[in-house]
């Protein structure tokens, strides 16, 4: 990988010029330059030793540019290296792009995938509750976590992707009370049979809501709910008959919005499933004096300014969600032995998993375990929150919907595409549609809110889907044209334009980027990435031929590029989970 070359370089030369000055790869930054002209990738190191040496930055980084441009292997990927303002910039050569560009081929994935990664990790994402249908909130969640594990799973690591479905607690209890009482109240066990085989998603979430307009009028009915619940955790057959119909009925929903999503997960797995394991870790708990009562429930008091006490058994002694994650993280880490564990979760949850986080820490069961919580923020609509009125939310089939419907009318209106047959312009139509809402949400980084635009998602002009869908057509229509199904591996052209160096020098990229985005759990990098390499790859298009290029060798030369731009671009979309086209 670049950035390691580059490190090596630059401790080589530290070694050579600053004998004693202990130094680690860690210890100092490469990145990627954006400002073209200033080179491709620069490194703070000057002003690290300046500290420990009290010598300029700016000297320091001509001594170290000198040194590391004397080295044979410097010239292997560098034109030149040169000290910037106290930065050390690295300029990468033409000929090492040009054979960059049938590496990459030639190693089918990027070049520093080696199946050497031997590490796991679980990716905890979407987890809807069940009895309500799948709202707008739970889809950046879905989409990202999706991405995440798509994203590790790329770079070799062994994937678990994990959908921890809300089926337990209190709000079961809610459930259960107004079935009971709103549909099944003086019923025979025939018609109560019925009446639940013929419940919809639609008819949970009515109930849910009826139930919250009767407790406002009623607040006694909060009691009788968590008494259904404490039945629900007593394995009442009535209650269970009931919470069952209710799990059976959204997940059907649920496989359904997943389908037209097109994620997949390795394990569903909801909260009642831990259940009977959730005893031990009470148990566990109490052995090592870590609860405490108060006020007649039981707390886990982290004796910390930052991290409030959290409850782990209520006064009526139900279980929480504190203590039902504990048990699914002591599930996860016995069965997989996972080397990360990632929570997409929003961001209103970020002291919580701080303090499961913490828990786990002073519970001493994760030694070798990283856990990290992708905090995403909210979806708006340009005028607000994404809401409708109270006790209703936006249902994501509705967004889904309106994304394809929109899709298929700017279809219809392009005059170009009056040959496709409708039956095509619906099947682009809901990968257009599809992608082009997935893509918005994950252009913005996790913590970012959302802005949901129509007008911005389907534009094929801008940082957007259909824009990049558009491009991976362009360049099959030119290789189509040309017949050309794998790359050209014959060309000594090497005379490159500004624009084929632009295009070769952002294809180098794509290991940094790749990286990058894991380390950060940032798929919007993948994004900006896919943005610039389609930009710059239209802009070449459009100033120069390609199948009627000067001479066989340009020609062949360009298509290699069109094939590996598009490639490049596939590789991204199906990280993020985007279908690609060959027809828009």
């Amino acid at each position: 990988m670049m950035k390691e070359i580059i490190k090596k370089l630059i401790l080589k030369a530290v070694n050579n010029l600053f004998k004693g000055l202990s130094l680690k790869e860690t210890d100092f930054e490469v990145s990627l330059i954006e400002n073209e002209p200033l080179g491709d990738y620069a490194s703070n190191i000057s002003f690290l030793i300046s500290k420990k040496t009290k010598e300029s930055p700016t000297k320091i980084a001509e001594k170290l540019s000198l040194e590391i441009s004397s080295f044979k292997e410097t010239k292997i990927y560098f034109e030149k290296v040169e000290a910037v303002n106290g930065f050390l910039n690295f300029y990468l050569s033409l000929n090492f792009l040009k054979k960059y560009l049938f590496e990459i081929e030639r190693k089918k994935n990027v070049s520093f995938l080696k199946n050497k990664i031997k590490k796991t990790i679980v990716v905890d994402y979407s987890s809807p509750n069940i009895a309500k249908p799948f709202g707008i909130g739970h889809l950046r969640s879905t989409i990202v976590g999706q991405g995440i594990l798509n994203l590790y799973k790329f770079l070799g690591w062994k994937t678990i992707g994990d959908n921890h479905l809300g089926d337990w607690g209190t709000q079961f209890g809610k459930l259960i009370y107004q079935i009971k009482n709103e549909l099944l109240k003086n019923k025979t066990e025939a018609e109560k049979n019925k009446i639940l085989k013929k419940l919809t998603i639609d008819d949970l979430e009515k109930l849910y809501v009826s139930y919250h307009n009767l407790s406002k009028e009623n607040p006694e009915l909060d009691n009788e709910a968590r008494k259904w619940f404490k039945k629900l955790e007593e394995k009442d057959k009535e209650a269970i008959k009931i919470w069952k119909t209710c799990v059976n009925i959204s997940l059907k929903e649920f496989n359904r919005i997943y389908k037209m999503l097109k994620v997949k997960f390795d394990v569903v797995l909801g909260e009642s499933f831990y259940e009977n394991l959730v005893k031990d870790v009470f148990k566990e708990l109490k052995e090592k004096n870590l609860i405490k009562e108060s006020e007649g429930a039981l707390i886990f008091d982290f004796n910390d300014k930052e991290l409030p006490p959290i409850v782990v058994i209520k006064s009526d002694g139900a279980t929480t969600y504190f203590l039902r994650d504990l048990a699914t993280i002591k599930y996860r880490l016995k069965k997989w032995k996972p080397d990360l564990i990632v929570y997409e979760v929003g961001a209103d949850q970020t002291l919580y998993f701080k303090q499961v986080f913490k828990a786990v820490e002073i519970l001493g069961w994760a030694k070798k375990t990283s856990f990290f919580h992708i905090n995403h923020g909210l979806i708006r609509w340009p005028w607000g929150k994404f809401s409708t009125r109270k006790g209703e939310t936006i249902h994501l089939e509705e967004v889904l919907k309106e994304g394809i419907e929109k899709s298929l009318e700017i279809l219809e209106k392009t005059q170009v595409k009056k040959h496709l047959s409708l039956k095509e312009k619906k099947k682009i139509a809901f990968k257009v549609g599809i992608g082009a809402i997935k893509y918005n949400i994950l252009s913005y980084h996790y913590k970012s809110d959302i802005i949901f635009d129509w007008d911005k998602i389907l534009n094929l002009e801008g940082n957007s889907g259909p824009y990049i869908q558009y491009t991976i057509v362009r360049c099959v229509s030119v290789l189509k044209k040309a017949k050309i199904k794998n790359i050209p591996k014959k060309f000594n052209y090497s005379n490159f334009n500004q624009e084929e160096q632009r295009i070769l020098r952002e294809l180098a990229k794509f290991e940094t980027i790749i990286l990058e985005a894991a380390e950060k759990y940032s798929l919007n990098l993948l994004c900006d990435y896919a943005f610039s390499l389609s930009s710059l790859f239209n802009l070449f298009y459009e100033k120069h031929q390609i199948l009627k290029a000067e001479n066989q060798e340009v020609r062949n030369f360009r298509l290699a590029l069109t094939f590996k731009v598009k490639e490049t671009l596939e590789k991204i979309l199906n990280l993020l989970g985007i279908e690609t086209l060959e027809k828009m």
